[in-house]
């Protein structure tokens, strides 16, 4: 399965995802950016930091499941990862930005999309302000893109409002939990059940 998390920066995608249970099946992405490293974060671990030389170049060899511009800076999504993870039956869970969400669900339309938001435009504010590591323009054009994505919360399957990220991340484990079973995700135990009618007496 693979699951789709956006939701606008200061929404806790980053705290949520890191919470949820590998031992559930989850498997998490990591996508490739433009943009600075924060304070403590990992190459290899947090973002595959890179140039935007060696993102175009990337994008140019399809290398890149998708990718797009969020405030001023590239972000995108290694294919071969995300396949690796599918076809070995796990959760594959992609932290991404609306656009590049949407270009996702074309090439997989079984994926579940999921939208991340705090309760409201002051939370958010105060969190990014909370945060201290970008300045006032930055967080002025994250809150006014968060808004622009309101619109956009229709095309996804779920929203989970984090007012509080054990609950949150209780919430996407139960979607997980559901989604896992629709009869089109359990053709095994469909054909078990089926072929359990030659032991009829």
């Amino acid at each position: 399965m693979l699951i789709i998390i956006s939701g606008p920066s200061g929404s806790g995608k980053g705290t949520v995802v890191k919470q949820l249970d590998a031992g559930l099946g989850y498997a998490l992405s990591i996508s490739v950016t433009t943009r600075e490293p924060r304070d403590g974060e990992v190459h290899g671990k947090d973002y595959f930091f890179t140039t935007e030389e060696g993102f175009t170049k990337m994008r140019q060899e399809n290398a890149l499941l998708e990718h797009a511009v969020y405030v001023g800076n590239f972000y995108g999504t290694p294919r071969n990862y995300v396949e690796e993870q599918i076809a070995q039956g796990k959760v594959a869970v992609l932290e991404i930005e609306v656009l590049g969400a949407l270009q996702v669900k074309e090439k997989f339309p079984e994926a579940v999309l999921i939208f991340l938001m705090p309760p409201t435009v002051v939370e958010l504010s105060n969190r990014l302000k909370g945060r201290n590591t970008e300045d006032d323009v930055t967080i002025e054009a994250r809150l006014k893109k968060s808004l622009e994505e309101v619109p956009l919360i229709d095309q996804y399957n779920y929203l989970v409002i984090n007012d509080d990220v054990p609950r949150a991340v209780e919430k996407i484990n139960a979607i997980v939990a559901a989604e896992r079973l629709r009869p089109k995700r359990c053709s095994h135990e469909i054909n078990e059940f089926v072929d359990s009618q030659k032991y009829l007496k």
